[in-house]
């Protein structure tokens, strides 16, 4: 597992002190501050990194937006960011994806969550001293994002690429778009430990729903969440070619896209 994406609670531990490791907490504000929270994490939740003018499809904030949250929090550009939540890492691989997308060069997710990290490792109340920033963003051109809109999506079903829903079974049977096989991105969790399983039964995995790396790989779901997840895993273990749905099937549907319904015979 690349741990230039994944890092793990040990990785991070003897890191603590580092003046350039940054720790992001997306959980809910009284979660970080009733519960407590990694030495050093600042609280960004969840809601603060998604578009407030589009609540049914929760996209991107916006560059701008997405910097003044960054700023606030003492972040810098050539900072290294770890994010974690309390929900086996799918909501700290959303603000992975948007660190990512809006040009932040080191953004790590926690290998579990914050439960996880309460096994082994101290946690504080203690809110840490912030000195913020001027953070200047840099958004990728669409050149080099893996995010794709309804028109790309449809040239990519035209070329054969492989469709990859991420959603539970009962929401997968109600529509899909054609074609697509289903990776429940929980299947990549290990519920004991809460953090990904090994990396051979994740290869292992994939690989049984056809998910391999020498395909183009399109991920969806329904508001881009869970797919932030399966994006983070594909790319820590390696995979190059994977494109990201923002829209989803939110999007799909709602521009009359083309869906299948049903069960898939296994």
């Amino acid at each position: 597992m690349d741990d230039s994406i994944v890092v793990t609670p040990d990785w991070l531990a003897p890191r603590l002190e580092d003046p350039q490791l940054r720790l992001v907490d997306v959980r809910d504000a009284w979660e970080y501050d009733g519960i407590g929270h990694v030495p050093g994490a600042v609280s960004i939740p969840f809601d603060r990194y998604r578009d407030d003018s589009d609540v049914d499809r929760g996209t991107l904030p916006g560059a701008d937006a997405f910097a003044e949250l960054l700023s606030n929090a003492g972040i810098a550009p050539e900072d290294t960011i770890v994010a974690y939540d309390d929900t086996h890492g799918v909501f700290a691989a959303r603000f992975v994806l948007t660190a990512l997308e809006y040009g932040h060069d080191d953004v790590r997710l926690l290998d579990g969550d914050y439960s996880a990290w309460n096994r082994d490792y101290e946690t504080t109340s203690d809110v840490p001293e912030i000195e913020p920033t001027s953070y200047d963003p840099n958004p990728l051109s669409p050149e080099e994002s893996p995010l794709i809109g309804f028109d790309a999506v449809e040239d990519a079903l035209e070329r054969g690429a492989l469709f990859v829903d991420t959603r539970d079974r009962d929401e997968f049977e109600a529509a899909r778009l054609p074609g697509a096989v289903r990776f429940d991105w929980r299947e990549a969790v290990d519920d004991e430990t809460r953090g990904l399983k090994p990396e051979s039964e994740l290869e292992a995995v994939l690989e049984s729903a056809g998910i391999t790396p020498d395909r183009e790989i399109v991920l969806y779901c329904n508001t881009a969440r869970r797919i932030s997840h399966t994006y983070v895993v594909l790319r820590a273990l390696g995979y190059e070619t994977v494109a990201f749905y923002e829209g989803s099937l939110t999007e799909w549907q709602a521009r009359d896209g083309e869906v299948e319904t049903g069960p898939v015979a296994t």
